[in-house]
């Protein structure tokens, strides 16, 4: 019943979307969804400036986690915004705290932009605890006005070019040794690593590897349902949200309307939506170029074998190593299913360990995991109001 549903419904879609008062709609995003993008305005307070550049960086499922401290002059305090976490599929908090590097990196660029060399201080006040966070600083960044400027970073000028193409890939346009040489070149971070293949044979093993830890966290229904309670389907919701997965196709929309597209329940297997979840992720997967990652010595004394300044710093490496890719034309798309820790996902957690690295998660920790190739550009995700991010107590 739900698939002859949907197949009207996409069968007659644009009529449907007459009647509904959709015919004329647009896939963009709304305009105020995507202001930031457009670059942040002049103004006294340095710290805004720079701060419009940093909540445009790379985030897990676009929730923009990041709260900042503002009342001590000449410093920005960085905090975990603790109701933007993803507890289903980030349940030790790893990539939530991968994405405060981003944040901080895309602070030290800009900043450096406007003759400011920035001290960053991580976790002034102590570490979170293994696979816990809390909301204590994660970093605090302070300048001297007045001191020699430091040299600019040229990666500065993609801060406003970047974006996360989820789309297929061009399986016609291959990616060179030399790029990913380039890479590793910007990637460099002390207690970083870095590793990328090209090689066909490796690729497809690697995809294959891709879409079976997509199977999972699609097939388990806590994952998935965290999933879909961050997608935002039309411009109302998209305008209304600004963050998580912003869906503005005809069809989609369509089916909200009508009330055929639940998010209240995981897709049935077979179903019209579960199939489109296989689908996008099998483009995703196997049209893949290359890979790259980024991994960190395991920690002897952390329960979680990972240290949160790894995960920061690993964050951090990333945001030059996406910057990079936008320079040379590139896309980086973090395929972040086989590196999460929820109990469903360590077969593949561990085969992803033994595939990239040789060794086992208990030597060396696969922090990125990471597509590459070419494709149009696409659209820059919604982010919201810069004033949003700012902590007020």
């Amino acid at each position: 019943m739900e698939r002859r549903r949907f197949i009207r419904l996409a069968g007659g879609g644009v009529a449907l979307a007459a009647t509904l008062g959709l015919g004329a709609c647009s896939t963009r995003y709304p305009d105020e969804a995507v202001a930031a993008w457009q670059g942040p305005a002049d103004g006294s307070d340095v710290r805004w400036w720079a701060l419009g550049y940093a909540i445009l960086s790379p985030n897990s499922h676009n929730r923009q986690p990041w709260l900042v401290d503002l009342r001590e002059p000449d410093a920005i305090t960085l905090h975990v915004d603790l109701q933007r976490t993803l507890p289903m599929t980030d349940p030790w908090y790893r990539q939530i705290v991968v994405s405060q590097g981003t944040f901080i990196e895309s602070l030290v660029i800009a900043l450096r932009e406007r003759g400011l060399e920035p001290r960053v201080e991580l976790f002034p006040r102590g570490a979170f605890a293994p696979r816990q966070i809390d909301d204590r600083p994660v970093a605090r960044l302070s300048w001297t006005p007045g001191a020699p400027a430091p040299r600019r970073d040229p990666l500065f000028a993609q801060l406003l070019r970047r974006h996360t193409a989820k789309v297929p890939y061009d399986t016609t346009r291959t990616v060179a040794p030399a790029t990913l040489d380039a890479l590793r070149e910007a990637a460099h971070l002390d207690g970083v690593r870095y590793g990328g293949t090209v090689a066909t044979d490796r690729v497809q093993a690697l995809r294959t590897l891709c879409m079976d830890s997509a199977k999972v966290e699609l097939t388990t229904p806590r994952t998935v349902m965290e999933s879909l309670q961050l997608t935002r389907v039309g411009p109302g919701e998209i305008a209304r949200h600004r963050d998580g997965i912003s869906v503005n196709g005809l069809i989609p929309r369509v089916a909200v309307a009508v009330g055929a597209f639940d998010r209240s329940q995981p897709p049935a297997e077979g179903s019209s939506g579960w199939r489109q979840m296989m689908d996008r992720f099998e483009g995703h997967s196997f049209t893949a170029m290359g890979f790259v990652w980024l991994s960190t010595p395991y920690a002897q004394d952390s329960a979680a074998g990972t240290t949160r300044h790894a995960e920061v710093n690993a964050g951090r490496a990333y945001m030059r190593l996406q910057l990079k890719a936008t320079e040379l034309g590139l896309q980086v798309h973090p395929m972040s299913q086989a590196p999460q820790e929820f109990a469903e996902m360590k077969p593949h957690y561990d085969a992803m360990h033994q595939a990239l690295l040789g060794r086992p998660a208990t030597e060396e920790v696969v922090q990125m995991f990471c597509r590459v190739g070419y494709c149009p550009e696409q659209p820059h995700t919604p982010r919201r109001p810069l004033r949003d991010f700012a902590k007020t107590a």
